[in-house]
């Protein structure tokens, strides 16, 4: 998955990455199908490039909702996101303010804005405070408006089906905008105030006569409903609704095991990234799914759900058996070109707006990637070593044996051994590996590669998708399946290494174009590689050592390309920018092979930028220039934040760290050479859950040499096992 516009070129989608849709000021809300995009004075304006509102499943609700008092804007005093991302409040006072032959002194009046969403309803509360030495009369004023865009089309595409606006229709303390359409749908933003406003009007405006006494507040609250083909949210009023906020916000925090650092900075990046996590989690009928990211992929992605569980299954293993349950009820059943979809395939993601509905866009249900259907296997051999959840993985094999006979009957398009892709769909993405912009697998000469591509950490994931589902094949009593898993993947991992390695690299191929020509460039692709355990230890220790050469290691993390490739810029998507996702797999990889310093050296790097960045809250990348002392990364401008898979990398960084091996199918949690940097001196885990009724406390304390481990709390049946 990718966040950038998606342009179409000859009926190709493509993934580009060379707009922009806001400065970096803007603040973000979102929960579940619903998010907000706003300025610092919590308006929401089309200015710039005209991205900000409330959008609600694939639609911009709300694009206008700007306050103002005595027609003048207010002055912003601070806005911030509260730290659990439930609450956008905004401190407010007036400019000086003539009426009449009165004037108001500027910072007399404090306006305090608070809003936040929940279950798809949005909710703000306004108190105005006079401070002043007189009674102030005011006239605050609220402009709304609607133009229900299609979340595709604020981001570039030309539409060929026009809705229309039907209009904006006031009621005594109500204002509801109508829209009719293309898809037949009628779409309805419905604001309604706690009481009756002065006036409201035909072209959005609402007016509200304030007398405010000395020393006294007055608080206006409304709220905003969406309307579209399932209905509207019912609404509460702001008090509950907000204590509703905190009672959910304490619940869904019992999903993760609780980590404490010795050191504060990284305690709050972890506290961060679980509270991002849970604001992307949305109810999918069959639990929790991870939604990609905010502002511009909020909904389903395969891809992108999968690495987010295998990055929190450590310590939230509900949420990995949640995305397997809703990707396979989500799992292909037929052939169909035009998504891209083949029996067995998993999805690459799933859009519910108007050019989804009327099929301007091919991404309703799209299935458009190589590599979501062996993570999905791979996922469950996880899950399943992780819970000894046998009940689940006798629920999903049949979805996990689809998955594998499509990587055998779909996924190996010429009969090479190795898995390809090709869009066959008019108006697919062409290409559908994690690096999907149009120009992210090329040649030493910066030629592109032709379909079908064969790109080298796909065939690394079906590798361990074999591996792993031989054991769930043992597990659910089918052992000529699991024998023979096993030796398609013996033979997967010889063919690999004839073919991908390079001498002349030495390192990998980053991938093998259509022609079996080798693309012989330097990638973080090849760490993708050592997380799937398809290379030989020989191999690994020649990769590493190119993983941190100072073409491919920025001083934040490894580069997606080496900065000697042709198609190298370290200001585009996917050739030279830093993932935070793709440096944990790396991570996690290096860690499988025993290179703990390599280790250390991402997560120096990752927590580092992560003090320099906002919020403390890593984006979905950022520019691959090189560290400069003093100075954080280069932002990438179009980059989600929140991105699912770039918070949860704290996590696999971690694990990879640590080295924490839960096995519970044998009931043993290994301890495997635990490193620490000098900048944590201790790492303590609490609630652990080991099964559904049983939890385990341990920490990690650094000493001169190695690492201690002290156990607190285990289940008595269950064994420690501690490698130095």
């Amino acid at each position: 998955m990718s966040n950038e516009n998606i342009i179409k070129v000859k009926d190709k989608y493509y993934i580009a990455a060379d707009s922009t849709y806001a400065d970096d000021r803007v603040k973000v809300l979102n929960h579940k199908n619903t998010f907000g995009i706003f300025d610092r004075w919590g308006d929401i304006r089309q200015i710039g490039e005209g991205v900000q509102g409330i959008y609600h499943e694939g639609a911009r609700f709300i694009s206008e909702l700007e306050l103002k008092i005595n027609d003048h804007r207010p002055l912003l005093l601070s806005s911030t996101i509260k730290e659990e991302n439930e609450i956008f409040s905004i401190d407010l006072t007036n400019p000086e303010i003539k009426t009449g032959n009165k004037v108001i002194p500027r910072g007399e009046i404090h306006i305090s804005r608070q809003k936040f969403i929940r279950d798809d309803v949005f909710y703000e509360k306004i108190a105005f405070s006079n401070y002043g030495d007189s009674n102030r009369a005011l006239t605050a004023g609220l402009q709304f408006d609607s133009d229900f865009k299609d979340i595709f089309e604020v981001r570039g595409i030309k539409r060929k089906l026009q809705g229309k606006k039907i209009g904006i229709f006031p009621e005594k303390n109500k204002l509801t905008i109508v829209y009719a359409g293309a898809d037949n749908i009628t779409r309805k933003s419905k604001i309604t105030f706690n009481h009756r406003p002065a006036e409201v009007n035909s072209s959005g405006f609402v007016f509200f006569d304030l007398e405010l006494p000395r020393g006294k507040s007055i608080i206006i609250e409304f709220h905003i409903q969406f309307e579209n083909e399932n209905g509207q949210q019912e609404a509460m009023k702001y008090q509950t609704a907000r204590r509703k906020v905190t009672a959910d916000l304490k619940k869904n925090k019992t999903l993760f095991a609780k980590i404490f650092t010795s050191n504060e900075q990284f305690n709050h990046w972890i506290n961060r990234s679980e509270a991002d996590l849970l604001s992307l989690l949305a109810d999918t009928g069959m639990g929790k799914y991870p939604y990609a990211g905010v502002p511009w992929y909020n909904t389903a992605f395969g891809r992108d759900g999968i690495i987010t569980a295998i990055e929190t299954l450590l310590v939230a293993p509900e949420i990995s058996k949640d995305v397997l349950k809703y990707l396979a009820a989500m799992q292909s059943q037929e052939l169909d070109e035009e998504r891209d979809a083949e029996p067995g395939k998993i999805m690459h993601e799933t859009r519910s707006g108007e050019l989804a509905n009327t099929g301007e866009i091919p991404f309703k249900k799209y299935y458009g990637t190589i590599d979501a259907t062996p993570l999905f296997a791979v996922l469950a051999g996880k899950y399943y070593r992780r819970t000894a959840d046998i009940a689940t993985i006798q629920e999903l094999w049949p979805n996990i044996k689809a998955a594998l006979d499509w990587i055998d009957q779909y996924g190996d398009i010429d009969g090479d051994g190795f898995v390809e892709y090709k869009a066959k769909s008019h108006n697919g993405l062409a290409n559908q590996g994690w690096k999907d912009s149009f120009d992210s697998i090329s040649h030493a000469d910066g030629k592109l590669a032709e379909t079908p591509i064969a790109l080298c950490e796909a065939q690394g994931y079906v590798y361990e998708a074999k591996m792993l589902s031989a054991d769930l094949a043992d597990a659910v009593g089918e052992p000529e399946t699991a024998r023979r898993l096993r030796d398609d993947a013996k033979t997967l991992k010889e063919r690999f290494h004839k073919y991908f390695w390079s001498e002349e690299l030495g390192t990998f191929a980053l991938a093998l174009d259509g022609k079996k020509k080798p693309c012989l460039v330097n990638s973080s692709n090849v760490g993708h590689c050592l997380f799937s355990g398809i290379v030989e230890p020989e191999y690994a220790a020649k990769a590493r050592v190119n993983l941190f050469t100072p073409d491919m290691f920025t001083g934040w993390g490894v580069r997606t390309l080496s900065s000697n490739a042709k198609r190298y810029n370290p200001m585009s998507y996917h050739n030279g920018s830093v993932w935070p996702h793709d440096n944990a797999v790396i991570a996690y990889g290096l860690g499988r092979y025993g290179y703990h310093d390599e280790v250390i050296k991402i997560l120096r790097g990752m927590f580092d930028a992560s003090l320099f960045i906002e919020l403390q809250r890593l984006p979905e990348l950022f520019c691959g220039f090189d560290r400069r002392k003093g100075e954080g990364p280069t932002a990438y401008p179009v980059a989600c934040s929140p991105q699912a898979w770039s918070v949860a990398a704290v996590y696999l960084l971690l694990e990879a760290l640590l080295q924490i091996r839960i096995d519970a199918v044998n009931k043993r949690v290994e301890f495997h050479q635990p490193v620490l940097p000098d900048f944590l001196e201790s790492v303590d885990f609490k609630r652990i859950r080991l099964s559904p009724d049983e939890e385990a406390d341990f920490s990690f304390h650094a000493h001169e040499r190695d690492v201690g481990i002290n156990v607190m709390r285990k289940p008595q049946n269950w064994q420690f096992v501690f490698y130095k």
